[in-house]
């Protein structure tokens, strides 16, 4: 198995440009790169990141995801065409710098009003992915607490309606949900495309990896039971640690831990 960091790790410390620059540095192999608004979706701008990361590899884009992506089930035809508009730019963006996945929420469960429909989410969301997959993206949906897949049971709903779509199991977010994030893993299983980790402590305080009480053995046991093979990046916030020396021994943590499972 492989590590990395997602450049949101890095979020209001080191733009994007400059986090690449730091991991290629740091000898880091794989990242996610957090596009945070609409300036940073036009492929202009992934030309200068691609410039900027060396030996890097960039495995997944991910957005601020309420900018567009719940438009793309919007009923308005204006609304749903401008969000396509956007993300068409970030599909050329992830194109530019070869990432192959592409991490995704999609609808917010942000009012009391939401109804669940999966034969229509099921639809929309093929239709996403085969729009994605157009520019070499495999369409990813990841566990979020606050997003459609919110609880186990979702993603098995919208894969039956789009074999193609892959999973990106979130553990800080399975943590929020209040659901095992075992659970999540076994139901994604070999559609899993990569993991964002993170851990807590005692008093159940979110941590970079190795700073706390999380099972990482178990989770790469797990892993490699379903058959995964890609990466699993660092994804905390930016105060979860003090310095980026603390950053780094994390990723040397999980690296010594993925070559037990290799």
């Amino acid at each position: 198995m492989k590590v990395g960091i997602s450049t949101a790790t890095l979020f209001l410390r080191k733009y994007n440009e400059e986090a690449l620059s730091l991991f290629d540095e740091w000898g880091i192999k794989e990242t996610e790169v957090f596009l945070a608004t609409f300036s940073e979706y036009e492929p202009t701008f992934a030309a200068r990141l691609k410039e900027q990361k060396g030996s890097v590899r960039v495995h997944s884009v991910h957005v601020l995801n309420t900018q567009f992506e719940p438009q793309l089930y919007n009923d308005h035809p204006r609304a749903k065409q401008d969000a396509y508009f956007w993300l068409g730019k970030v599909m050329e963006s992830a194109r530019i710098l070869g990432a192959e996945c592409y991490t995704f929420h999609g609808l917010a469960r942000l009012k009391r009003t939401f109804r669940e429909n999966f034969e229509r989410a099921g639809t929309l969301t093929r239709e996403i992915a085969q729009f994605c997959a157009g520019f070499g993206a495999r369409l990813c949906y990841e566990n979020v607490e606050w997003a459609f897949y919110n609880r186990p049971g979702v993603f098995g709903e919208l894969k039956a309606r789009c074999p193609a779509l892959g999973g990106v199991l979130d553990l800080k977010q399975a943590r929020i949900s209040g659901y095992p994030y075992q659970d999540y893993l076994s139901e994604m299983g070999n559609a899993i495309t990569h993991v964002h980790v993170s851990d807590y402590n005692d008093m159940g305080r979110m941590c970079l990896p190795g700073r706390g009480n999380f099972d990482f053995d178990e989770l790469f046991a797990r892993l490699r039971d379903v058959g995964f093979h890609g990466p699993l990046l660092i994804e905390n916030y930016k105060d979860d640690y003090a310095d980026l020396r603390e950053l780094q021994r994390s990723y040397e943590f999980l690296a010594e831990k993925a070559e037990k499972y290799s």
